[in-house]
């Protein structure tokens, strides 16, 4: 060391044994971890490519999450801190907002349009917050056919994409299931009224189709396809009733290019009841994993019945233990987290 240096650091050395009389030692430091970007921070808008999505950086990506039950009948699952727990604690990416249109106190049987409404707006504000992804579901059931409501449908999807247009974490299930004597020509029909009253708005929303018999037939929709870009077909599963079978259509279909989202599916018999079988739904699973299929999962509430995640017993809507969970709860909020 040449003596200029030595100077210099006899000096330094000296300063800090001085300032170390006269102040105390600092605090030891306590590591800090930025929290994690959110689902939409990371991945951005969505887009359909080949048989399912894309995010902002043309990079495959799958939507999981869970679907609510009827939001007219559990609307206490609507907060904050329920989306936080899924996010959080369960690692899901999307919830989907389940409004029945034909049931009791349905949309369009009875129910109080704009509480069902301003419960829809709730849980898209809560899922924005979160960046969540979020879907609005027209829950088509016992109308069958979804034509029965299509001007309530038109009115109701016209409102929600001018709401929503500028919202990149935002998609529309147009019709859930349709069944019993709806073809896919019908929802086609259907479709081909509302997909543009959507995109009047939002022009590159993405939109989901249901398929005939409760969203099983997506063969049919492989054969004549909407002429539209960003379309997802549904295929509902429940996974003690739909096994190998409608596994190989999925493949089948997939194969021919034709873009698919699981929006509801479930570990039990297809009535959301009966016993699980974790099995098949394992398999399920792993194929929609292999194919980077997005899939939510039927459903969060505390219904007394198989499907639902959350216990009967359980009056929490958040933070729940795994004692408070149903078994298709427990077994379903091990597997999202068994994600990385």
């Amino acid at each position: 060391m040449n003596h200029k240096k030595h100077r210099l650091f006899t000096a330094c050395l000296l300063s800090a044994v001085l300032l170390a009389a006269n102040f105390p030692a600092p605090a030891p430091s306590v590591a800090f971890a930025a929290p994690p970007a959110s689902p939409l921070d990371s991945h951005g808008a969505l887009r359909v490519n080949g048989a399912g999505l894309e995010d902002c950086h043309q990079k495959p990506f799958q939507l999981r999450g869970m679907s609510t039950h009827g939001i007219a009948w559990f609307p206490q699952y609507i907060t904050l801190e329920t989306f936080r727990t899924l996010r959080d604690d369960w690692n899901t990416n999307c919830i989907r907002l389940a409004l029945y249109t034909d049931e009791y106190h349905g949309y369009c049987s009875g129910g109080n349009q704009e509480k069902l409404k301003s419960l829809v707006q709730k849980g898209v504000g809560y899922a924005t917050e979160l960046g969540m992804y979020v879907i609005i579901d027209w829950h088509v059931l016992n109308d069958k056919d979804p034509n029965v409501h299509k001007e309530d449908a038109l009115e109701f999807f016209r409102e929600m994409s001018s709401l929503y247009k500028d919202h990149e974490n935002v998609l529309y299930e147009i019709c859930n299931e349709p069944n019993s004597y709806a073809t896919w020509d019908s929802v086609k029909r259907y479709a081909q009224e509302v997909i543009p009253v959507i995109r009047a708005n939002d022009s590159d929303a993405v939109i989901i189709v249901g398929t005939p018999t409760w969203s099983q037939d997506i063969d049919q929709a492989a054969a004549s396809p909407l002429e539209y870009d960003n379309i997802l077909y549904a295929l509902h599963f429940y996974a003690a009733t739909h096994t190998d079978w409608l596994r190989e259509r999925l493949k089948a279909c997939t194969s021919q290019g034709l873009p698919v989202f699981v929006s509801e599916f479930g570990t039990c018999d297809a009535s959301g009841s009966g016993n699980n079988d974790f099995s098949q739904a394992a398999q399920w699973l792993r194929l929609l994993d292999s194919c980077q299929i997005s899939y939510c999962c039927w459903n969060l509430a505390n219904k007394a019945e198989s499907s639902s995640a959350i216990s009967p017993a359980c009056g929490k809507v958040a933070g729940w233990s795994e004692e408070e969970l149903s078994e298709s709860g427990r077994w379903i909020s091990q597997y999202f987290r068994s994600h990385p």
